[in-house]
């Protein structure tokens, strides 16, 4: 895990934020597709990669910052 903490903070939360909120109209692929994961309706492969490829950039943020607290204690 030590490569992430190599990767800049900030580099991490425009990555998170323009992943995890793109395309911005009519609605973020992220929240859609969690939307079809808590409905049972995200089954599309494709669906699937739009999930894992959108949310990737905000779970690496969450490892990081969750990372930052446990070596700052």
């Amino acid at each position: 895990m030590k490569w992430i903490d190599k990767i800049p903070l900030l580099s991490l939360a425009i990555i998170a934020l323009a992943l995890g909120l793109a395309p911005f109209v009519p609605e973020p692929h992220l929240w859609q597709k969690l939307k079809m994961l808590a409905e049972g309706t995200l089954v599309r492969p494709l669906d699937i990669f739009d999930l894992v490829f959108h949310g990737a950039g905000p779970m690496l943020l969450m490892i990081k910052l969750i990372r930052i607290g446990m070596l700052t204690r």
